[in-house]
């Protein structure tokens, strides 16, 4: 028996569906929160077809119990978090000593960037983070990095020992 990747349900036959981007196997009531996948019986071809209809033919396809497999290899899983860059935690001082230094006033900087004072002043204040073009945009009107540098930090913490000997004030580092 296999469990509803929805709901947690006890299913001798999961049908394979499609939900919100992701591909899961679920018992008969909840395929009507996706879009099944059926798979095609032609010998050459190993691909899935997804059908339009939500309701119907639940039980047709009993043979696509197999779990998800797609990613093959024993690294770890990349997502779009992956590609993107983390912005420093100081940038909005970055950004006002480095328009200060140019001389250049919250207006006159968001007219060279072709974007509005009041986001200037937000991101100035620290009230909103910028959008990657803007970042960019910043980053090469004022000649900054706004990016926090990689460090040992951004790698994956294996933790400790097993015997739970570590804590978590062996871990944070107080900011006093």
């Amino acid at each position: 028996m296999v469990q509803c990747e929805m709901c947690g349900k006890e299913v001798s036959s999961p049908s394979r569906v499609k939900i919100e981007g992701a591909e899961l196997d679920v018992c008969d009531e909840c395929t009507d929160f996706g879009t099944e996948l059926k798979t095609e019986d032609s010998s050459s071809s190993t691909s899935t077809k997804y059908s339009t209809s939500s309701s119907g033919s639940s039980g047709s396809s009993g043979s696509s119990s197999s779990s998800s497999s797609s990613s093959s290899g024993g690294g770890r899983r990349r997502d779009m978090f992956d590609e993107m860059d983390e912005i420093a935690q100081d940038f909005d001082d970055q950004i006002r000593s480095a328009r200060e230094s140019k001389g250049l006033s919250q207006k006159e900087l968001a007219q060279q960037l072709n974007e509005k004072a009041s986001l200037i002043r937000k991101l100035e204040q620290g009230n909103s983070l910028p959008s990657d073009d803007v970042r960019k945009k910043i980053e090469k009107s004022l000649g900054i990095d706004l990016s926090a540098g990689g460090s040992a930090d951004d790698e994956e913490w294996s933790g400790g020992s097993s015997d739970g000997s570590y804590t978590l004030g062996d871990v944070v580092q107080r900011k006093d």
